[in-house]
């Protein structure tokens, strides 16, 4: 199961995206890809989101109030550095298009109005490129583990982190006790 955020300030947009990947396969590389999607039409909401859900994919407006996409997948790529990030926009900025894969490494820019096939086709073949990329990194740090310059709870660590973003961040008060976050428990704060 891969999971999708897409992001976009126009409800509409949100609603047939979410419709053309529910009902087109999304298959790259003899794999089939079952895709969960969470829409957002508020930048700030979506990145909330993503601090507590690991996604796979990030797909972003350009433009939007509040928070441009870039800004958002800049945000999005220190949180989960492996999500796939990918923008999207109905205007042709390359000063933004520089700035998206500069600042936010975005892997692909798709212009709207979208070609369905197109954009599904994307969403595979970068989910696919995730998953190599993935296995690469597993790889190599079981060759780290065995040549001790990582250690088993580092590595564990960097599993966590990744399936439960910002599990491993824990403050620690003087006595020893952990300091919850009030206003994440609903105590204001």
């Amino acid at each position: 199961m891969s999971r999708i955020l897409i992001v976009d300030d126009e409800e509409s947009i949100l609603k047939a995206l979410k419709r053309v990947l529910t009902l087109t396969p999304c298959t790259a590389a003899d794999k089939h890809y079952k895709l969960t999607i969470d829409t957002f039409s508020s930048p700030l909401e979506a990145l909330e989101k993503a601090r507590h859900t690991a996604y796979d994919l990030v797909l972003s407006d350009y433009r939007m109030p509040g928070m441009d996409g870039v800004q958002l997948l800049k945000a999005v790529r220190e949180i989960q550095p492996d999500a796939v990030r990918m923008i999207f926009s109905g205007y042709a900025d390359l000063n933004g298009l520089i700035a998206a894969i500069n600042e936010a490494g975005i892997s692909r820019f798709i212009s709207k109005p979208w070609n369905d096939y197109e954009l599904v086709s994307a969403l595979a073949q970068a989910l696919a490129l995730r998953d190599l990329m993935l296995e690469n990194q597993r790889l190599a740090d079981q060759a780290r583990l065995a040549n001790g310059t990582i250690s088993a709870q580092e590595l564990e660590f960097k599993r966590l982190e990744a399936e439960e973003p910002g599990i491993t961040h824990v403050v620690w008060d003087t006595d020893g006790s952990v300091l919850m976050d009030a206003s994440a428990l609903g105590l204001g704060g």
